[in-house]
């Protein structure tokens, strides 16, 4: 079950790929207000008020907290982190992604200094107050400490009756010429765990 549902969630966490002529990918997290049938709308994380139009055959993925002792070596994460006084990388959250996403260590937008990991674990050591994880990708490798509580987080294939107000939500969306934003896949909360946000 989770492979599947990592493989239904293809790229949720990374960048849209550029579908066709003028679109833009877009990176959305946020809160429903409403959905009224294929067009949800959600109040971005900055404050903007935002109508996703839903793809027919969207894909909707509630989020699910496990351990980290869930994921073995070779599983293939991604974790948002931020350096601390000493530099050392501090994990925000890690979650499960499939490998389609690009693999590799990135900026991320959430605040300043965050990154983003893609990559293979290739141990997870305990360490005071957490465990050391080891991601390794194609041209390097990232340590990061993963402090006891820090949210770990898979998907789990779900509906669009978790599309409700209140919810939260993560998605790459698709920004036309004309501004409609589109997307395909939705990533919610549930039973009060959220995307990565």
């Amino acid at each position: 079950m989770k492979n599947f549902g990592i493989l239904l969630f293809a790229g949720v966490l990374a960048l849209v790929s550029t579908a066709a002529g003028a679109q833009t990918p877009m990176r959305i997290r946020g809160t429903i207000t409403s959905l009224d049938g294929d067009v949800l709308s959600v109040k971005s994380r900055d404050g903007k008020d935002l109508k996703i139009n839903l793809a027919p055959d969207v894909t909707v993925m509630a989020a699910k907290a496990v351990a980290l002792s869930d994921f073995k070596p070779g599983d293939y994460v991604g974790s948002t982190a931020v350096k601390n006084a000493s530099g050392v990388l501090v994990a925000r959250e890690v979650h499960a992604i499939a490998r389609t996403v690009r693999e590799g260590h990135t900026p991320w937008e959430t605040e300043p200094g965050a990154t983003m990991t893609n990559a293979n674990i290739a141990s997870v050591v305990k360490s005071a107050g957490g465990n050391e994880l080891t991601l390794e990708y194609k041209g390097g490798s990232q340590k990061i400490l993963v402090p006891n509580g820090t949210p770990i987080v898979n998907f789990v294939p779900a509906d669009k009756s978790l599309l409700v107000p209140g919810a939260t939500i993560f998605t790459g969306a698709s920004v036309a010429a004309d501004g409609k934003i589109t997307a395909a896949r939705v990533a919610v909360s549930k039973d009060g765990v959220r995307p990565p946000q």
